[in-house]
């Protein structure tokens, strides 16, 4: 009884293994491109490098803003917003501190923020 049991399992493994091999040998060299493993999806979103800034920061022309809108910018108050207003036109947005109109830590605050565009 033992032998034919063994005998049935090993006829049973050997007609499954041609099966097997045949099954592998037809499968795909490269993973398909449309359904990536699971630990590539996982590892997908973290390797995305960090988003750039949502929107650009609009530069303010000092050549052309109003006096309320130079207001915005720190440490402009009315006066300081009158005197770029009557200081112009500006070659460069350092001419700011060169003409006195406001100090370099004033300036050292909204040199990113503003421009001097040339006509």
């Amino acid at each position: 009884m033992r032998t034919a049991l063994r005998a049935l399992v090993l006829t049973a493994a050997l007609g499954l293994a041609p099966g097997l091999a045949f099954a592998q040998a037809t499968q795909p060299a490269t993973p398909s491109k449309a359904a990536p493993p699971p630990a590539a999806k996982a590892a997908a979103p973290a390797a995305k490098p960090a988003p750039a800034p949502a929107m650009k920061i609009e530069l303010m022309d000092i050549n052309s803003a109003s006096a309320d809108q130079l207001e915005t910018l720190k440490g402009v108050g009315k006066v300081r917003a009158a005197a770029i207003v009557k200081g112009r036109p500006f070659k460069g947005k350092d001419e700011l501190v060169q003409k006195g109109i406001v100090p370099q830590n004033v300036y050292d605050d909204i040199k990113d923020k503003i421009i001097a565009k040339q006509k």
